[in-house]
């Protein structure tokens, strides 16, 4: 059985423009971060810093930015284009919140995150995951058949 997401709903732009404030966000940590732990180890989980409220290391700063280029740009773009790159965000941010939980006080805790790192990981997977339910495009024709396919034939 296939997923049934609503097609130009009314919301979209709503949802478009959470989305991509998450990636914005996302890009801004990753910038700001990247440039205050330059000069530490990539990996390092000693020489970390704190930005915009999270712990980071070079290595999760990057990652942040280029996570922030992908979302805000494909929220910039739109089209069903947000649609595929929010769903995939929204799986791997929550993948990531899932590991990174699993190992934070181990040395396999690579990035160095900490509790507030993994609930705001899994607070941005929920808004790009929800953002992703409704902003698939399609025509008025593709709309109304989505319509009928979930609530049947309405009567003209």
């Amino acid at each position: 059985m296939a997923a049934h997401f609503p097609i130009n709903h009314h919301l979209r732009p709503l949802y478009r423009l959470l989305a991509g404030v998450t990636g914005l966000y996302m890009l801004v940590f990753g910038v700001v971060g990247f440039v205050q732990t330059s000069g530490a180890s990539l990996f390092t989980r000693h020489e970390t810093e704190w930005v915009l409220g999270l712990r980071t290391n070079p290595a999760f700063a990057l990652l942040s930015l280029v996570a922030g280029v992908v979302v805000l740009g494909a929220n910039l773009i739109g089209r069903n284009v947000a649609h595929q790159i929010n769903q995939l965000a929204a799986v791997i941010l929550t993948i990531v919140g899932m590991a990174s939980l699993a190992v934070m006080q181990t040395e396999a805790n690579v990035f160095a995150f900490s509790m507030v790192n993994v609930i705001v990981t899994f607070v941005l997977a929920g808004v790009v995951g929800v953002a992703s339910l409704y902003d698939r495009v399609g025509t008025s024709s593709a709309a109304k058949a989505e319509e009928d396919f979930r609530h049947g034939p309405r009567a003209a």
